[in-house]
């Protein structure tokens, strides 16, 4: 089917052109600080960091206005990473800085004194959160309207709107703007979320996160429609706008994405730029790659804009031919004679267009469901859940339907061996009173128990050839599952601490590549993500330890004590005598592994070897390169010097299957 296109002009220009290059140090240095605003600055920053710790014992006996500590602590953030990491990129920020350190001061005391003025303040307002991943504050900005009213119990519509790239975006610009510019798009009655995405990584990885842990942050603070939540964001901002459209399609009441890339290959060219990346870097490019999950569209309403000329018109158009072969047709405004902005008409068809989506709401129990993923990472939409795969990485399936007079579930699926179907209470469509009918892949499955409570959870398990109804899909072994499916990357998007090693190396050589690489990843971790990686002694690892965070162990079985007590329970065996991998052997003189794999301590966390997040500096040019570059495991050779691209030479690298394992013979 043809794709739906609101136009204001009459052609569409044919010329692409391509982003200019920016530097791979990102972010850039700054310009230089005049010593005497220097030192007002580290002066403000040491008071205010003062007043924080002070205001930490004080306010324990007062929990509500301790959880309030964040929208202090961004300002201090803001200024002392913008003194250390030498990011001022002009005089005004110097400025904005000491205004920033002043309304931190005036917060707490406001704090001190029991209030809290701009938690219930209209107009702009920026706040801050903790992040579960790194213990790191983030900030995030908001535009609240007049109407909103603490004591009311009125639900606001929210928009959240996904920033542009800026390599120049520090803390402090970021709450400089917000504190001044309510951004493009301010509907009437509606709050709006402007995420600060962990700097500029087009809510990737720990961004994607960022975004999910403001909006839970703001959810507790304001009362949100949660049928009236909007997607929208342009450039960079768009192309986060696509993936959450993509990957989250139920939970938006409309997406809105403008002008941003939609892939990896097709935008950035690389399969026709010399040779090709490796087979897994391919394969990974499933994670964020938006045509691949196309058909989750047709469970959210798009509007997408294009300015005529601009050279994002072709990731658009991938996007409508993807959306076509699903049987759907996308909603494209474009601007005339426009390039890589918004055309004043056309982005008035835009708020029209989403505005009558909005008011009509979220359908939150749809009859009708389709849904694909590649990895469990993404695996729900609305009331369909894909518990188990049978191939990581290749596309899953599942379309649903409800026949609410038949009081059945129809299911088609593919690559899929568990599911769940949960409908929460209030909101189940069918006769309670009654058996229901459940159909998967033309199979008819025992009927379910009639409910008394009008809310119902089934799961469903695949052997061979047959499903069959079950009381869990977890048995509790060992296999890979929503938030424990991998790759290396997976592990840096939710709560994670560095493990050091206090002991000798098995190999001086190998010993410095982890040293190294330990300290690369930390320095990048704060420079791309804007937080601390958070540290441990192998030694005072404790069980709280071990239970709450995934652990990242640096060294070899013989300098980690934690790695020592693990290392017999890992698929690759790792001894002063060599490195097994299937039935191939490594020597451990100039080699290391680096893996992803469930803790065997606590198989509900992650363990990571010698390895922080895998994209390194040659991606820093372009998001749309910000891909994982190693998958589940690989086999290092320290003979080869790390690249802008790898840690060194990788002479083996792969997946581990469905249930953790390394089969001999596997690449």
């Amino acid at each position: 089917m043809k794709s739906l296109r609101i136009a204001l002009c009459l052609s569409l220009a044919a010329s692409i052109e391509a982003a200019p290059p920016v530097p791979n140090v990102s972010p850039p240095q700054g310009i230089a600080v005049p010593a005497a605003i220097r030192a007002e600055l580290e002066k403000g920053v040491e008071t205010l960091d003062r007043e924080i710790d002070s205001l930490r014992t004080a306010l324990k006996p007062k929990p509500a206005l301790l959880d309030l500590l964040p929208d202090v602590q961004i300002f201090h953030n803001a200024a002392r990473y913008a003194l250390a990491d030498d990011i001022f990129y002009r005089e005004s920020e110097f400025a904005a800085a000491q205004a920033q350190l002043k309304l931190g001061m005036e917060r707490a005391a406001a704090l001190r004194a029991g209030n809290a003025p701009w938690a219930t303040a209209t107009g702009l307002v920026v706040r801050g959160f903790v992040s579960r991943i790194d213990g790191s504050v983030q900030p995030y900005g908001l535009v609240v309207p007049d109407s909103f009213h603490a004591d009311s119990p009125h639900r606001h519509r929210l928009d959240v709107w996904f920033h542009g790239r800026s390599n120049n975006l520090s803390e402090v610009a970021f709450l400089a703007d917000h504190l001044k510019n309510p951004g493009q798009f301010t509907p009437p009655d509606a709050i709006v979320l402007h995420p600060y995405g962990r700097y500029c990584n087009a809510n990737r990885f720990a961004g994607e996160v960022d975004y999910l842990e403001a909006l839970a942050h703001v959810k507790r603070s304001y009362r949100i429609d949660n049928d009236r939540i909007v997607a929208r964001g342009f450039s960079m901002g768009g192309a986060a706008c696509w993936q959450f459209a993509c990957h989250y399609a139920s939970q938006w009441a409309a997406a809105a994405p403008g002008a941003g890339f939609t892939d990896t290959p097709d935008y950035t060219g690389i399969l026709k730029k010399g040779a090709p990346p490796p087979w897994y870097e391919q394969k990974l490019w499933h994670w964020y790659d938006c045509p691949e999950y196309a058909v989750n569209l047709s469970n959210v309403p798009v509007v997408a804009y294009t300015g005529e000329i601009d050279s994002a018109m072709s990731c658009t158009l991938l996007m409508e031919k993807a959306m076509a072969a699903e049987g759907m047709r996308l909603v494209h405004i474009i601007g005339p004679k426009t390039g890589h902005k918004y055309h004043p008409d056309s982005k008035e068809l835009v708020n029209q267009r989403i505005d009558a989506i909005a008011a009509r709401g979220r359908d939150p129990m749809p009859h009708k469901i389709r849904f694909a993923t590649w990895t469990l990472r993404y695996n729900q939409m609305g009331w369909a859940t894909i518990d188990a795969m049978a191939q990581h990485w290749q596309e899953a399936r599942i379309e649903a339907d409800l026949n609410i007079p038949q009081n059945t579930v129809s299911i088609s699926s593919k690559n899929v061996t568990a599911l769940t179907l949960s409908m929460e209470s209030g909101q189940c469509p069918f006769d309670t009173t009654q058996h229901v009918s459940v159909v998967i892949d033309g199979e008819a499955i025992s009927a379910t128990q009639p409910w008394s409570d009008r809310s119902w959870s089934v799961h469903f398990q695949k052997t061979g050839a047959k499903w069959a109804m079950t009381g869990s899909v977890d048995d509790g072994g060992l296999r890979k599952r929503h938030g424990l499916q991998g790759p290396i990357d997976d592990a840096f998007t939710d709560d994670f601490v560095f493990v050091h090693p206090t002991g000798q190396p098995m190999n001086d050589k190998v010993g410095h590549w982890c040293a190294a690489e330990e300290a690369r990843a930390a320095k990048e971790w704060h420079r791309q993500f804007r937080g601390e990686a958070r540290a441990l002694r192998d030694d005072t690892v404790t069980d709280a330890d071990i239970a709450t965070h995934n652990l990242i162990l640096w060294g070899d079985p013989q300098s980690n004590k934690l790695l020592k007590r693990l290392a017999d329970k890992l698929p690759i065996r790792w001894t002063a005598q060599g490195i097994q991998v299937g039935g191939r052997s490594f020597s451990p003189d100039h080699h290391a592994p680096v893996l992803i794999f469930p803790n065997p301590l606590n198989p509900k966390h992650y363990i990571v070897l010698n390895s922080g997040f895998t994209f390194r500096e040659d991606a820093y040019h372009s998001n749309a390169f910000q891909t994982p570059k190693l998958p589940d495991y690989a086999v290092i050779d320290v003979d080869a010097p790390a690249t802008e691209h790898s840690p060194g030479g990788i002479v083996t690298a792969g997946f581990f299957d469905e249930l953790w394992t390394l089969q001999a013979g596997m690449k």
